[in-house]
């Protein structure tokens, strides 16, 4: 799927003239998943991308809506700090990840929604089959990833205590990848000079770091431990100032930071209330003999 290159970052779809063009948004299981919890994504249907970082962008944006929009988005004040701050921060880090010479591509065609589910093979585990192809779009090349399902382990669990053993793991995969991409020759390069192989590209994001911050957009549960575990310490290493950090980032993620701060605590207050009653209705109803 990778040989070619695309023009731009969205999915397929065909027209009623019955032709396949690149002219939707790029799909992702989590967009669907917010917006089925009434969290606008502010993506329309019709939306694809010419650059990398307005893609990357626009993804900010969406857990920036489920901050705002999402009843139990926050535990607390400080949680609410928390996530202002790292979010601000997301945006801020954005450039050294997805590089200038890349930001208009190569967009390569891929599915993000690749699982052990859905993957079957035969008895000597060669693969037969792929299922669920609906979330397949065009990416950057820094978005392609070893898969983080490696090791069975959720994604914020590999940015810490299980980073060791995952990264012992992905290594073994990409020699096996290396090995079978160098024999098919598909190439990602940024400069079009058809040498470098997407192999390559996924193991200098995971040198530099890029790996972390992709997958922190990719999560919206994920994204803020990946943050503070994985992308904040890259910056922070030779500073001794840095506890300050959620003391002033914060104030700089929206000028109406305070304002939505104690709206998020009266809707967590306000979900809390609901979720009981809800709860208690439930236990009422099961102790109701049957007549």
């Amino acid at each position: 799927m990778v040989r070619a290159p695309l023009p731009k970052i969205g999915s397929f779809i065909i027209d009623r003239d019955g032709f396949l063009r690149l002219e939707n948004r790029p799909v992702s299981v989590e967009i669907f998943e917010l917006e089925n919890e009434e969290i606008p994504t502010d993506i329309p249907r019709d939306c694809t991308y010419s650059t990398a970082d307005s893609y990357a962008m626009s993804i900010i944006g969406i857990h920036e809506n489920r901050l705002r929009h999402q009843p139990n988005a926050i535990k607390d004040v400080g949680d609410y700090i928390y996530q202002a701050s790292a979010l601000t921060a997301m945006r801020t880090v954005l450039p050294p990840f997805l590089k200038r010479e890349c930001r208009h591509g190569p967009f390569l065609f891929t599915l993000t929604d690749l699982h052990q589910s859905n993957i079957f093979v035969d008895k000597n585990w060669n693969i037969t089959s792929l299922v669920d192809l609906e979330w397949a779009s065009t990416r950057p090349v820094e978005m392609f990833r070893t898969p983080t399902w490696l090791t069975s382990k959720a994604c914020d669990e590999i940015a810490e205590e299980g980073h060791d053993e995952y990264d012992k793991v992905r290594a073994e995969f990409m020699d096996k990848f290396t090995a079978e991409e160098e024999q098919a020759q598909s190439p990602a390069s940024c400069n079009d000079d058809g040498k470098r192989l997407l192999s390559t590209a996924m193991k200098q994001n995971w040198d530099k770091g890029i790996f972390w911050y992709t997958l922190a957009l990719a999560s919206p549960t994920g994204i803020f431990r990946l943050f503070y575990k994985q992308i904040q310490p890259r910056f922070i290493m030779h500073n001794i100032y840095h506890d300050s950090f959620e003391l002033v980032m914060p104030w700089y993620w929206a000028e109406d930071y305070a304002k939505v701060g104690m709206k998020k605590m009266s809707d967590r207050e306000d979900y809390d209330i609901r979720l009981r009653h809800a709860f208690e209705a439930t236990a009422v109803s099961d102790t109701i003999p049957n007549i």
